[in-house]
């Protein structure tokens, strides 16, 4: 067992391109973006475990010996769950009402917070299982990720807690040597903490794509496709403005306007279905060339892919206002945006091209801010799941507590 303190990121996702279409078997291209959850390990020997999520308002302590005596019938069920998993058990109801008996809930809890602790649970237990004792210890995680805003916070939470408890627990090793400031696990460990990470977004989302946490692992840029996914090859990492109208939409109502429209006009939308593929597809080819020998000319062509895929998501019906009014805004300052999700609100990206000035950057995030929109100046094709040094993060750690 690691005596150290762990420090680790992940970032959260956006959809490039491929909203919707991704529904009728297209390809989406999603891209790590580079706002981060942290988690801070502590294993100490007080027969406690503690987690702490300041973002939401949960902090909750276990005695360890309560845990193991109640997670019994939940452990041995995990040795029965191995399957075509090979080691990583699936949860199952009976577990999720094994781990409510454990959670302990306040009477006040939402919905986001219960689901929160219970993937927690479930982690610590079924990774931790191999442990003679559970281990005492004390997480922290925060993040710079709004949630429910359709940009993967929940998997960057559950790829933090997988990879922190497979590395406490040596299941993999810490790669962080002396003198590092960062680093990553290799492609073998990487595979393991996706797999365990999927199992949390299963507690949380019930039956979840398996693209959030695989993009929050990777990093970098990830095709899917009729549930394939595959890395792309070096991608570039893009500046970008991460727009959130907080305009509330349901992904769900969202989904079913697309295919009912599909239904209604199809020769209508299903060209444009094809249309947003080829979208996909142009841009992977794009981006593949800027990863070899990056041009100016890249960059109008990403913007040119950006407009269209924008006018075929509002021709789809899944648009807004907002959405509008964030595209003028922007365009009104010479930048391209569109949508990225779900649509009918929520989130919007603006690519920023190498050569923008930054007072024209900031003049533009002041425009959307006084929209009552929120605006987020990061990148796209960030690293994946990363190990940390505490001198390496001090100032975005202080930044991200300081914005609790």
């Amino acid at each position: 067992m690691l005596s150290d303190v762990l420090l680790i990121s992940a970032p959260g996702k956006v959809i490039l391109h491929g909203e919707h279409a991704v529904v009728h078997g297209k390809v989406a291209l999603a891209v790590a973006l580079n706002l981060r959850t942290f988690l801070r390990l502590q294993p100490h020997s007080s027969g406690k475990v503690s987690l702490s999520l300041p973002n939401i308002g949960i902090k909750q302590v276990w005695d360890v010996a309560r845990l193991q005596l109640l997670g019994m019938s939940f452990l041995d069920k995990c040795k029965e769950e191995k399957q075509e998993q090979g080691d990583i058990p699936a949860p199952t109801a009976e577990q999720m009402e094994t781990l409510k008996e454990a959670a302990g809930f306040p009477v006040d809890c939402a919905i986001n917070e219960h689901l929160a602790v219970l993937a927690f649970l479930y982690l610590y237990l079924a990774i931790c299982r191999k442990q003679r004792t559970l281990p005492s210890l004390d997480i922290v995680l925060w993040s710079e990720l709004p949630t429910g805003a359709g940009l993967g916070s929940s998997a960057a939470y559950s790829v933090c807690l997988a990879a922190a408890l497979l590395t406490v627990c040596e299941e993999i090793p810490n790669p962080l040597k002396d003198g590092d400031l960062t680093n990553r696990w290799t492609g073998e460990d990487l595979e393991l903490i996706n797999r365990w990470a999927f199992q949390g977004e299963r507690v949380i989302h019930g039956n979840p794509s398996g693209v959030d946490n695989a993009v929050s692992t990777w990093g970098g840029a990830l095709r899917y496709q009729q549930g394939k996914i595959s890395s792309l090859d070096r991608p570039p990492a893009l500046k970008i403005l991460l727009t959130n109208t907080k305009v509330p939409r349901s992904t769900k109502a969202l989904v079913a306007n697309v295919r009912s429209r599909l239904v209604k006009y199809p020769e209508i939308v299903a060209p444009l279905l094809t249309s947003i593929d080829a979208i996909s597809l142009e841009c992977e080819r794009v981006l593949g060339e800027m990863a070899a020998a990056p041009a100016p000319e890249q960059y109008l062509m990403l913007e040119e892919l950006i407009d269209m895929n924008q006018h075929h998501l509002n021709a789809l019906g899944v648009g807004h206002t907002s959405l509008d009014q964030m595209c003028q805004v922007t365009m009104a300052h010479g930048l391209h945006s569109k949508l990225t999700g779900a649509g009918g609100g929520g989130c919007g990206i603006t690519l920023l091209k190498p050569d923008l000035e930054q007072p024209e950057v900031e003049a533009t995030k002041q425009a959307l801010t006084s929209c009552g929109f929120d605006c987020w100046e990061t990148s796209i094709g960030a690293p994946g799941v990363s190990v940390h040094s505490a001198a390496s993060l001090d100032t975005r750690i202080q930044q991200a507590l300081d914005g609790l």
